[in-house]
């Protein structure tokens, strides 16, 4: 049981992390009080290192529901838990390195990181399908 709980653990990371991101935006672009009467217009105004963590923010929550999909079904599907735990381990920390590259600006390590980042749920999805 404790195994599985290292995936799930990674979920909930996971899901937090876009969180981080917005809260990056949001100290970077100045944030104020009266901005949160329309936050997302305040986002999309930002630029440098605010629409850069804005970005990664976007990009955290698009890529979440596959990755969550892809452990609940390796999980439903009895794929060995060590195998979905480090497969979810590894998305998390790409993804916390995905962001870091994003806000540094480097677009190139960032989409490798990205793209290794995503092969992580694929292969979760890819193995449940052989299990079954």
């Amino acid at each position: 049981m404790a195994n599985i709980s290292i995936a799930i653990y990674c979920m909930m990371a996971a899901s937090l992390l876009p969180f981080v991101w917005m809260w990056v935006a949001k100290i970077a672009g100045g944030f104020r009080a009266s901005d949160n009467a329309n936050p997302r217009a305040f986002l999309a105004n930002t630029t440098g290192l605010a629409a850069r963590a804005n970005a990664a923010q976007a990009n955290s929550f698009e890529t979440l529901p596959i990755f969550l999909a892809a452990v609940l079904m390796a999980e439903y599907m009895v794929v060995p838990p060590a195998v979905v735990n480090k497969l979810a381990i590894a998305y998390v920390v790409l993804r916390v390195l995905y962001g870091l590259a994003y806000l540094g600006n480097w677009s190139s390590l960032r989409s490798v990181l990205w793209t290794i980042s995503f092969a992580c749920p694929i292969l979760l999805f890819v193995l449940a399908a052989r299990v079954g």
